[in-house]
């Protein structure tokens, strides 16, 4: 079952492409600068959550209220 030197070219150059075409994708997924940028959105977004921002606020509070008691002590 022999297979045409024409055709398995063509089957070499399509697999070639498909390749490089996942490298490339790869290669944009793998930027760090991108990750970077997405990380910062996520964390961006969760700040804004009520649930997480009113307790960050109360314990940034705290700590203020402790700082300042400790500092006329």
């Amino acid at each position: 079952m022999a297979r045409n030197p024409d055709a398995i070219e063509r089957e070499i150059e399509r697999s070639r492409t498909a390749l490089a075409g996942t490298i490339d994708q790869l290669a944009v997924r793998a930027n760090p600068q991108r990750l970077a940028d997405n990380a910062k959105t996520s964390v961006q977004a969760k700040l804004e959550e009520p649930k997480v921002k009113f307790p960050l606020i109360g314990a940034g509070a705290l700590i203020a209220v402790l700082l300042v008691r400790k500092l006329i002590r």
